[in-house]
């Protein structure tokens, strides 16, 4: 094979300042030199074989109420204002039981029982998987979204989307392999969707929404071919300069920013673009014409990026300041449930009639529950004890409920899932064993599930 002719930087800023003439042959030839570098980001094959090809996950932020959503509690009705001090999960103090605001009813053909908060969702029980034994490690906002989304409750480590990337790459080069759609902030930051020490390329990209969802995209020029052309140099020169910087993954990082953004620029653009989508699916989605911001705007566009092979879409519900942190009334949680419920129900059948949901993980967690007694006058503390979360789609057992709490929702009293055992099995219908996707950091191996976790065979098909 003939040997590329290499070209040094005078010879390009000559060619630059001379009106580019040469540029295109100099460029043809700085490709061929690095048309054998490789791609941090190219698909990566699975451990095994997968069931999910990608996974949107629906973090609903500040503490969603077991007892009052998906884990009914007779008992608890009963006991309402009555005294205790006992239950696993609840502290020596006493406190004063509070019965659920809401009705539960069955849904579905299975029956699943779902509270009135989320009458859409109820309907869509069929297709879900609902785990109520769920166990966290901290009563802290920000430590247990720490842990939720990165398997540590105390220290930083990359996001399971970052890990998730890092595993099986991307199926589209002209977007990024994680996309975080969170116009606010939840509790721990950015933190939720960091890299942390896995390398930079890994970081999931934040949309916002509204009239610019990722800001800058406009071209630099309208001129045809020139920002290409100009992106194809700076990219050679990167790459050459990365070779002799092997360990630089910043610099790789910054790379492969400027490859995305400029397909961003073209590609996200339809991706944001909801004209094209009928009134049926709009109505579906809870949205209006035009309408650029919203839980349902968050819930199409999660759609719409999946079905373009991004691996891995997370959608924020609430911030640290507005959230279902409910301590003084239990009663704001129907302002939090009404703003998500049909998104979602439409967000399930949409995938659904589409064909998608055979091969797409839908995931929809809290931090924590909340406790059964009373804190405040009409609101419920932090609970990490026992709480409910649920999975749809991609090799999930559909319209089952896994897992159970004592008679109040205070403590778990069969088959425990915790946050670790919900990763590895989340991991493990991407076809990752969450044993072997290890990352070496500081002279140990690091993985998601940190040093323990059991994938929940029960709830898998």
């Amino acid at each position: 094979m003939k040997a590329p002719v290499l070209h040094t930087r005078r010879e390009v800023l000559r060619s630059l300042v001379g009106g580019s003439l040469l540029m295109p042959g100099i460029l043809s030839s700085l490709l061929a030199e690095s048309a054998a570098s490789s791609d941090p980001l190219a698909p990566k094959p699975t451990h095994f074989p997968a069931k999910a090809k990608r996974v949107i996950f629906i973090f609903s932020n500040g503490g969603v109420s077991q007892m009052d959503t998906f884990d009914p509690k007779p008992a608890l009705f009963a006991a309402d204002g009555k005294m205790t001090g006992v239950g696993g999960g609840l502290s020596n103090q006493q406190r004063v039981l509070l019965k659920p605001g809401w009705e539960f009813r069955p849904g579905g053909k299975c029956g699943t029982p779902v509270s009135d908060l989320f009458p859409h969702l109820r309907e869509c029980m069929d297709d879900v998987c609902l785990i109520r034994s769920m166990k966290g490690d901290d009563n802290e906002h920000y430590n247990a979204t720490l842990g939720m989304h990165t398997g540590s409750f105390f220290f930083s480590r990359p996001s399971i989307g970052s890990w998730v990337s890092y595993g099986l790459g991307t199926e589209n080069r002209n977007l990024p392999s994680f996309v975080a759609l969170a116009p606010q902030m939840p509790y721990a930051g950015l933190q939720i969707f960091n890299n942390d020490f896995l390398p930079a390329y890994h970081q999931g990209v934040r949309v916002v929404g509204g009239k610019e969802p990722i800001a800058n995209l406009e071209r630099r020029t309208t001129q045809r071919g020139l920002q290409e052309l100009e992106l194809g140099l700076a990219d050679v020169l990167n790459n050459r300069h990365l070779a002799a910087r092997a360990g630089d993954t910043d610099l790789a990082a910054r790379i492969r920013t400027f490859e995305t953004a400029f397909h961003l620029q073209t590609e996200a653009r339809e991706v944001f673009d909801l004209d094209k989508e009928s009134d049926e699916t709009l109505a579906l989605y809870g949205l209006k014409r035009g309408q650029s911001e919203g839980f349902g705007w968050q819930c199409l566009v999660a759609r719409r990026l999946a079905e373009r092979g991004v691996r891995f879409v997370e959608l924020v519900d609430g911030s640290s300041a507005k959230n279902w942190d409910q301590h003084g009334d239990m009663a704001e949680h129907a302002i939090h449930a009404k703003n998500i419920d049909q998104p979602i129900a439409g967000l399930l059948r949409d995938l659904k009639r589409r064909g998608m949901l055979a091969d797409t993980l839908v995931v929809w967690t809290t931090e924590f529950g909340r406790t059964p007694g009373v804190d405040g006058t009409k609101g419920r503390g932090h609970h990490s004890a026992c709480f409910s979360s649920w999975l749809a789609g991609a090799g999930v057992k559909p319209g089952i409920i896994h897992g159970a709490t004592d008679e109040i929702a205070s403590t778990v009293v069969e088959k425990k899932v915790h946050v670790h055992d919900f990763h590895a099995t989340i991991l493990h219908l991407l076809g990752l064993d969450h044993e072997r996707l290890t990352f070496r950091h500081g002279g140990r191996d690091y993985r998601l599930t940190d040093v323990f976790g059991n994938v929940v065979h029960d709830i898998l098909t």
